[in-house]
């Protein structure tokens, strides 16, 4: 059953290529230039350029991904660096030396928001230890992304005020519900928050920073020009297309596990809040299938993706998905299989994509209780052997979980 897991989920990841998603997606018209960030964006940029030929192009990867032998620049993420400066840089100065007939191809997957960074206001320094405060206090992506936007010149559509050329942007979604605004901080389409809500963010969450708040409260005040909103006359030169989702994984995995004669549900592709909340609503799910047959038949696989915050209050190291595996292990009665994993291949700063559960965990009786209030997931599956790694997948469409409840 481990390896069938393993299997399905391996397999939802080749079906969710992102060359063969962007390679079904190209417009017919070759571009002038193809910008392309992300995770994800080698592989589109590479259904680009053998469709298109040798077209000028600029390419962000994360630092330590293969970018298959095309030219990079490779900045560090989640927290921005100064090659993620440079990109932005380079790339608003491409945008800008286009006349108004010039065609932009954009390639756009998750993790753009941090190799994209051209900050507002604050230092590159302040704008880095602002990200990181934010993805440690467990605030949704959407909250992360309206506090960047407006610490930004390049996110939150402001990439395609500084052009008068037409754009067409293919995304390769991450987040919930695939808004297009949210993927990699929307550089180039409309964003409905407002500097009012990027500083409620900090006042949520308790985050000091005086200059991001100064920035913010200059903005508020009419003194700072806000982020591209909907309908503004800029938006006629924009088209896109999401051309992969977390469904498409799930379903993908599905129908891999059908045709092997298991039944299997997705639940959804969208959920998030807290880890480890998240894993008591599985848990009680599966005891309620195992007691009751409610409101699904045993035996079957349980399927569900979305994005998962952790509210980092201990010391330890893990991600999302290792936290919300220890979570679940604490909450259930009686063993089962479950693998939960980062499509991207990395789970956080843990190094790992994830982890499985298996009946060998709850034979070994470890105690979950210390390693939640140390926040220290990456140690717990470390001690039980089931650290699922992968390395660097060259995709992004969130998360991947899989439960079989026998």
């Amino acid at each position: 059953m481990e390896a069938l897991l393993k299997e399905a989920f391996f397999h939802a990841l080749r079906a969710t290529d992102p060359y063969r998603l962007a390679q079904k997606a190209l417009p017919p018209w070759r571009p002038d230039l193809i910008l392309a960030v992300g995770k994800g964006a080698a592989p589109m940029l590479k259904a680009a350029l053998d469709r298109y030929g040798e077209v000028p192009y600029h390419l962000t990867l994360p630092q330590g991904q293969d970018p298959l032998g095309l030219r990079a620049r490779l900045a560090r993420h989640p927290v921005p660096d100064g090659e993620s400066q440079k990109a932005a840089e380079e790339v608003l100065s491409l945008l800008q030396g286009l006349p108004p007939r010039a065609r932009v191809l954009a390639l756009l997957s998750g993790g753009g928001s941090a190799l994209w960074c051209a900050p507002l206001g604050v230092s590159l320094e302040e704008k880095g230890a602002l990200t990181e405060a934010l993805l440690k206090s467990g605030a949704s992506i959407g909250e992360v992304n309206a506090v960047r936007k407006h610490l930004s010149r390049i996110k939150g559509g402001r990439a395609l005020l500084a052009s008068r050329a037409r754009v067409h942007a293919l995304l390769l979604s991450d987040v919930p519900g695939d808004d297009p605004s949210v993927i990699a901080s929307g550089p180039f389409h409309p964003d409905p928050s407002t500097y009012g809500e990027a500083l409620a963010v900090l006042d949520r969450y308790g985050l000091a920073f005086p200059r991001a708040r100064e920035v913010l409260l200059r903005g508020l005040k009419g003194e700072l020009p806000e982020t591209l909103k909907p309908g503004d006359p800029a938006l006629r030169r924009l088209s896109w297309r999401v051309v992969g989702r977390n469904l498409d994984l799930l379903r993908s995995a599905r129908q891999f596990l059908r045709e092997r004669g298991y039944r299997a549900v997705i639940l959804s592709d969208r959920f998030g809040g807290e880890a480890r909340d998240l894993a008591r609503f599985h848990a009680e799910l599966v005891e309620t299938i195992r007691a009751h047959g409610l409101p699904f038949r045993k035996p079957l696989f349980l399927l569900s993706g979305g994005e998962a915050q952790v509210r980092v209050k201990g010391k330890g190291q893990g991600g999302r998905n290792l936290e919300f595996l220890l979570a679940l292990y604490a909450h259930l009665k009686a063993p089962l299989y479950a693998l939960a994993a980062d499509s991207d291949g990395l789970d956080g700063p843990s190094g790992a994509a994830g982890a499985l559960l298996t009946p060998e965990v709850w034979a070994r009786a470890l105690d979950p209780r210390p390693y939640l209030q140390e926040n220290d997931s990456l140690a717990f599956f470390q001690e039980a052997g089931t650290l699922l790694t992968t390395g660097p997948t060259g995709t992004n469409l969130n998360d991947f979980r899989l439960l079989f409840v026998d």
